[in-house]
């Protein structure tokens, strides 16, 4: 058996949500599964993922493969950078507080990082409204007719 970390598609039409799960690579997408890490959900900006640390960590370490977009999603959260550096730590290049402390160091930056993002979002979207609600058609005001008077007097010497 082969197990494969995935996503498991919940929601209604046009509206995914995703569970972010272990799955015997042969069980269909949204079928049977081992055990639930996670959710994903794409829709909001950004997108809410939400995922147990410490269990993706031990089924990485058992073996398990992750899909494309769950790799990303495992990466963002910083599941692989522990990964990487506890394999540091079994290889004796140094030790665990080392790794925790680089650890902390990274999510505190990315927590910063994540942060503005967010921020920069709701900016965004906070302009697109009031954008939204300004009038677009805007009453012209019309300029005065200029009189008609010349014209005629400019034709009368020309018919002469």
């Amino acid at each position: 058996m082969s197990a494969k970390i995935r996503l498991q598609r919940h929601g209604s039409k046009k509206r995914p949500f995703y569970f972010i799960v272990v799955a015997d690579s042969r069980a269909p997408r949204d079928g049977k599964f081992i055990q639930k890490l996670g959710t994903y959900n794409p829709l909001t900006i950004p997108a809410t993922i939400q995922l147990d640390r410490q269990k993706a960590l031990e089924w990485l370490n058992k073996g398990a493969t992750p899909t494309d977009t769950v790799r990303r999603i495992l990466s963002f959260k910083g599941v692989l950078y522990l990964k990487h550096l506890l394999r540091g730590v079994t290889l004796g290049l140094f030790d665990d507080a080392t790794a925790m402390q680089k650890f902390t160091t990274w999510t505190a930056e990315h927590e910063i990082q994540f942060k503005k993002r967010q921020e920069e979002s709701a900016r965004k979207k906070k302009a697109a409204r009031a954008a939204a609600r300004v009038p677009v058609a805007r009453k012209v005001e019309e300029a005065p007719a200029a009189p008609a008077a010349p014209e005629a007097e400019a034709e009368a010497p020309a018919a002469e």
